[in-house]
């Protein structure tokens, strides 16, 4: 499984549910009493578990770095544990979710049977759709880079990161009945007045590193001189953006769609 920083976490996931807490709908939320929220990371879906519902919410994560981090930042109970074999009795929970977990795991279908023996009720992921992300950028290098990166990602990548319509087939795979799944857009802006975080991703950019964190996967998908040349076009991209920065004149756009995939254990009610 994929490891990630607690500031990774923290700069993808940041502002996501504020305005399309909608999305949950299927989750049922206000009616849950015991929910689980497996690889939790820092907290940030826990959080939204716990104002949307008088549920007692578990954050459960292998990373045991990051559990502190969401224990510090949510008050929640957390649990270290693996997804593959969580360490709880058969029906502990009436609703067990996760996000952005099942597309770093080699066999989602394994981990969604076990969510379904210690759910009595309703299994739930939110998954990205990273092969239909989309970016604009006053940066027109940009948006070709950052393509290539995508694509070259996805090839180099060693698990499914873009299960996009085939989550529902997984769900039912797993014995999980009354399957509904909706799509969810994650809208990411950069536009002045830069906040810390903007700064700082520019600033990774500029310096090559946040394209170094994916270099292994990269790697797998391009020679050593396409990846050299991959990195010097993505830096010098950077320092563009750094420059529009100072003058004001960045602006950013991402879209990242996320399938939210909502099963019943046990035999259909309809």
């Amino acid at each position: 499984m994929r490891r990630f920083t607690a500031e990774y976490l923290r700069r993808t996931r940041e502002g996501m549910w504020d305005d399309s807490r909608e999305a949950l709908a299927d989750l049922d939320l206000s009616t849950r009493t015991r929910i689980l929220d497996v690889g939790a990371g820092t907290g940030e879906l826990s959080r939204v578990l716990a104002a949307a519902s008088d549920a007692e919410v578990v954050c459960l994560d292998a990373d045991r770095s990051l559990l502190s981090v969401a224990r510090a930042d949510t008050g929640l109970s957390a649990v270290a544990g693996d997804a593959t074999r969580l360490p709880f009795v058969d029906d502990a929970f009436d609703l067990v979710v996760c996000q952005a977990l099942l597309v770093n795991l080699p066999d989602p279908a394994q981990v969604l049977r076990e969510f379904g023996r210690v759910s009595s009720e309703l299994v739930a992921a939110v998954e990205p759709d990273n092969a239909a992300v989309g970016v604009d950028s006053t940066v027109e290098a940009e948006v070709e880079l950052e393509r290539r990166v995508r694509e070259a990602y996805l090839d180099g990548v060693e698990t499914d990161v873009a299960l996009g319509d085939r989550l529902p087939a997984l769900f039912s795979a797993a014995g999980l009945s009354d399957v509904r799944t909706s799509r969810y857009h994650h809208d990411k802006s950069v536009a002045p007045p830069y906040s810390e975080a903007d700064l700082e991703d520019a600033k990774r950019k500029a310096t090559g590193e946040g394209l170094a964190a994916h270099e292994t996967e990269l790697r797998r998908a391009l020679s050593g001189e396409t990846y050299d040349v991959l990195r010097r076009d993505w830096r010098e991209m950077g320092r563009t953006v750094v420059e529009q920065m100072r003058e004001r004149e960045y602006r950013r756009a991402e879209v990242v769609p996320f399938d939210v995939v909502v099963g019943r254990v046990g035999p259909s009610l309809s």
